[in-house]
C-alpha cells in the first residue's frame, strides 16, 4: 500500500460517528465466511482503538466450514447469535460484507444500521445508511478495512493480520477471482505482518465425518446439464457446504456453470459460480429468485435464499425443481439432455 499522508475522508467520517459512543454492535452475514469474520474484527480494532468503543459481533446460523471455524477459534473470538442480542444496549450498529434486504443476514427489518461496509452492489435500503462505503469493484470487505486501517496509521496485529489476509483470499481465491489493484496492494502490506504457518492451519480446517457424507449426497445427486452442474444437499446443517459444493464442482473440466441447493432453518440457499465472461452470475440469481427470494453477489459468484411457506418435504422438491429448470433456461442449458455426473461402471446414463 502506499504510505499515508493523512487520514481519508472516510475514515475521519467513522472516526466522528463513534466518538462519544460506548457500544457498537457489528453484524455479519447468518453463516459467515473469512471475510466476513475478518472484516468485523478489523472494525472492532478501528472501534476500540480510535474512539475506545467497546464492540459485540453478532450472526445468525453457523460457523460450518473448517476453515471458518480454525479461523474463529485462532481469533479467539466470542461471537454472539442475534437471537440473543438486546439492541437497546447498543449505541451504533455496523454491518460488514452485508446489507439490509439482502436475505443473508438476520438483522431485524425495523432497525436501520449506522454503517454498512461491503464490496457487494449497493441495496436500495443501504442509501439511507448514516455512513456507507460499498465498493462493489473490489475483491473483499477485508481489502476496505484494510485501508481504514492503513488511512489510520494502524498497523493491525499478527492474528489480525492474518485474519485479514485470508480473508481476501479467501474471497479472491488467492487473487484468482475478481482481484483488483487494492486487494493485492492489501496483501502485499499483511503478508510481513501475517503467521504464516497459521493460514496454512486455517486453510486445512480439519471437518467432521458428516461433512464427507455431505459431499457424498452432492456429488451422488449432481446432474449435468450441457456445460453446467446442478445438485441439491437437501436439509442440511451446515450451510457453508452449498458453495463450497458449487467452487468443487466448477472444477470438471467441461464445466461452465455450477447450482448448489440445500435447505437450512426454513430456506432453501442457492450458490451459483461460473466461467462464463457473457453472463453475471449476480444477474442470473436475482432472475432465479425474482419474486420468491432474495440474492446478490458478482461477476462470477453469486448466492440466493428462498423461504419456504410449509417447510415440507414435498415443498423442498417442487421448489429444487422449479429452481433447476429456471437456471437450465437463463443459462441457455438442455435440461432435457441431463446425465449424472457420478455413474455406475463409469457410464453415463440418462435422466429421466
Amino acid at each position: 500500500m502506499k504510505p499515508a499522508t493523512k487520514t481519508g475522508p472516510r475514515v475521519e467520517k467513522l472516526i466522528q460517528l463513534l466518538k462519544g459512543k460506548g457500544y457498537l454492535l457489528i453484524v455479519m452475514q447468518d453463516n459467515p465466511d473469512p471475510d466476513s469474520i475478518a472484516s468485523a474484527v478489523g472494525l472492532r480494532r478501528l472501534a476500540n482503538s480510535t474512539a475506545q468503543v467497546q464492540c459485540s459481533i453478532a450472526y445468525s446460523g453457523t460457523v460450518g466450514r473448517g476453515e471458518n471455524r480454525a479461523l474463529v477459534n485462532y481469533l479467539n473470538l466470542n461471537l454472539h447469535q442475534i437471537s440473543n442480542i438486546d439492541f437497546k444496549k447498543f449505541d451504533l450498529i455496523a454491518m460488514v460484507d452485508t446489507q439490509p434486504g439482502t436475505g443473508n443476514n438476520s438483522l431485524p427489518q425495523d432497525l436501520t444500521p449506522n454503517i454498512v461496509i461491503d464490496h457487494h452492489p449497493c441495496r436500495d435500503a443501504t442509501r439511507s445508511v448514516e455512513l456507507i462505503d460499498i465498493r462493489s469493484g473490489y475483491g473483499s470487505t477485508s481489502t476496505i478495512l484494510c485501508e481504514y486501517l492503513h488511512e489510520a496509521e494502524m498497523t493491525p496485529e499478527i492474528p489480525l493480520a492474518t485474519a485479514l489476509l485470508y480473508g481476501i483470499r479467501s474471497d479472491t481465491q488467492d487473487l484468482g477471482r475478481e482481484a483488483t489493484k487494492a486487494d493485492i496492494e492489501a496483501i502485499e502490506w499483511l503478508y510481513p505482518l501475517a503467521n504464516k504457518r497459521m493460514l496454512s492451519e486455517i486453510q486445512r480446517g480439519s471437518e467432521p465425518r458428516e461433512y464427507f457424507q455431505m459431499l457424498a449426497e452432492a456429488l451422488k445427486n449432481a446432474r449435468i446439464y450441457g456445460n453446467a452442474i446442478v445438485t441439491t444437499l437437501g436439509q442440511i446443517d451446515n450451510p457453508d457446504m452449498i458453495g463450497e459444493v458449487a467452487d468443487l464442482l466448477m472444477r470438471e473440466e467441461k464445466t461452465r456453470w455450477t447450482m448448489c441447493m440445500g435447505l437450512s432453518q426454513g430456506k432453501v440457499l442457492v450458490s451459483l459460480r461460473t466461467a462464463d465472461e457473457n453472463n453475471k452470475a449476480e444477474n442470473v440469481v436475482k432472475q432465479l429468485v425474482d419474486g420468491i427470494g432474495t440474492g446478490g453477489g458478482h461477476q462470477t459468484y453469486a448466492g440466493g435464499q428462498i423461504p419456504l411457506k410449509e417447510n415440507t418435504r414435498a415443498e423442498l422438491t417442487r421448489m429444487e425443481r422449479k429452481l433447476r429448470r429456471t437456471f437450465v433456461r437463463l443459462i441457455g442449458a438442455g435440461e432435457n439432455h441431463a446425465v449424472k455426473l457420478i455413474a455406475r461402471k463409469h457410464k453415463e446414463k440418462t435422466v429421466t
